[in-house]
C-alpha cells in the first residue's frame, strides 16, 4: 500500500500513520507493520544530523576555547547563539516552514557564522584593553562595536545575499533541503547582526574587566 502527503510535515504525517494503523489493523502473529519512504528517512536523517551536530558543536567549542584560552571567553560567545535563534524561528514562524533536515541545517550553519562574528568582537575588544591599554568604558564599547561593524555586516550580507535566491520559492520541487535552510539562514543572521552589535557589548560592558583578558 502506498500514500502521499503534501503540505504537511512529513515525520508527525508518518507517526500519526503508524499509530493509526497499529490501532486499525489485527496481523497475525507472523507478521509485522513496517512503514517506509519520505517519511521514515527523514527521522532516521534527523536523529543522524542532531549526533553529528553535536559532534560539531563540541569541536567547535573546542576550537574556540583554542582560540581565545578561557572557558570564561567561551561562555561569553555563547551568548550570541540566542540572537540567531531569534532570528532563525522568527523566519520559520513567518513563512510557515515546518522543522526539516533543511532547516536543521540551516540552524547548525547559522550558529557557526554567529560564533565567528562573536570571536571578531570579543577579541577586538580584548585587543582594545590589553594592547592599546584602553578603559573599561562605555566608549570603549561603542568603538570596538563601530571598528568591527564592517567586517561583522559584510560577512553577514554577503552570505544572505547569496542564500537569497534560494529562499525565494523555497517551497518549490527541488529545493526542499537548500530552501529551509537558506530561509533559517537569512533570518539568524538579520537578528544576530543587529543584536550582536547592539546588546553584546552591553553585555560586555557589565562584566569585570579581566573577562577578557587571558
Amino acid at each position: 500500500m502506498t500514500a502521499n502527503a503534501d503540505n504537511i510535515d512529513l515525520n508527525r504525517w508518518g507517526q500519526t500513520m503508524q499509530q493509526q494503523l497499529t490501532q486499525q489493523l489485527q496481523l497475525p502473529a507472523n507478521m509485522h507493520l513496517e512503514l517506509t519512504g519520505a517519511a521514515i528517512e527523514q527521522r532516521d536523517s534527523k536523529q543522524q544530523l542532531l549526533v553529528h551536530s553535536l559532534l560539531a558543536g563540541t569541536g567547535v567549542l573546542l576550537l574556540v576555547f583554542l582560540a581565545l584560552g578561557s572557558i570564561r571567553h567561551v561562555v561569553i560567545t555563547l551568548l550570541n547563539l540566542p540572537f540567531a535563534l531569534v532570528g532563525g524561528v522568527a523566519a520559520a514562524y513567518i513563512t510557515q516552514m515546518p522543522i526539516s533536515i533543511g532547516s536543521m541545517v540551516g540552524f547548525v550553519t547559522l550558529f557557526g557564522i554567529t560564533v565567528r562574528n562573536s570571536i571578531m568582537l570579543i577579541s577586538h575588544y580584548r585587543h582594545l584593553t590589553t594592547a592599546e591599554n584602553m578603559p573599561w568604558a562605555l566608549t570603549t564599547m561603542i568603538q570596538g562595536a563601530r571598528e568591527r561593524l564592517p567586517s561583522i555586516l559584510m560577512t553577514a550580507l554577503v552570505t544572505a545575499l547569496a542564500m537569497l535566491p534560494i529562499a525565494v520559492d523555497s517551497d518549490n520541487p527541488g529545493r526542499e533541503i537548500m530552501g529551509p535552510m537558506a530561509v533559517i539562514i537569512i533570518g539568524g543572521l538579520f537578528s544576530s547582526t543587529v543584536l550582536n552589535l547592539l546588546l553584546l557589548p552591553g553585555i560586555l560592558y557589565r562584566v569585570k574587566p579581566h573577562a577578557l583578558r587571558q
